[in-house]
């Protein structure tokens, strides 16, 4: 990836028509956590989830976003089979965990998970709210979060869930080209 890769993906923007844009920045199944190097625009490793622990879906970010910790919004994309890292997907919303995470000698900090679905995905076709999942997967995605964050020393507490249109407020209100 060049320079002009990078610059590329700071011109998307959140929305494209009805379409939400995201970034894969770590597939699926992977204990690799991957991040865009701002100043090279690669992606480079950040991270490596402990033994027994894998991404339970992509995680990737919404291009043209900025949230309250500087870094552009993070989603979980659910889709058939994982992406790559870099891979731009067109997704559509379908709500959120509600969350703080906590640092050591710090300040709790309000930190969302959006939660979207690839548009091209037949097997989530017919999800269109979180509330289409069952309270399984969402305990399980949650969960995740907590532990992965756990080993890292930080604490992270789900404090709730939200819909479509708050998951879409919070994106517009990140949008930098507002």
């Amino acid at each position: 990836m060049t320079n002009s890769d990078e610059e590329n993906i700071r011109r998307l923007i959140a929305f494209d028509g009805k379409d939400l844009n995201v970034v894969i920045d770590t597939p699926r199944y992977s204990r690799n956590k991957y991040k865009q190097d701002k100043n090279s625009g690669m992606f480079m490793l950040s991270g490596v989830l402990a033994e027994g622990h894998s991404f339970p879906y992509d995680f990737g970010f919404i291009p043209g976003t900025e949230g309250e910790d500087g870094d552009e919004l993070d989603v979980l994309v659910l889709m058939d089979q994982p992406a790559f890292v870099g891979c731009l997907v067109t997704c559509r919303l379908i709500g959120g965990i509600k969350a703080e995470q906590k640092e050591p000698k710090k300040k709790p900090e309000r930190n969302d998970r959006l939660l979207a679905v690839a548009s091209k995905s037949i097997e989530y076709e017919d999800i269109s709210s979180y509330t289409d999942l069952t309270k399984k997967v969402l305990d399980q995605i949650e969960h995740f979060f907590i532990s992965y964050n756990q080993v890292k020393g930080k604490t992270f507490t789900p404090t709730g869930r939200f819909g479509v249109q708050a998951a879409a407020k919070i994106v517009r209100q990140a949008s930098v080209d507002k």
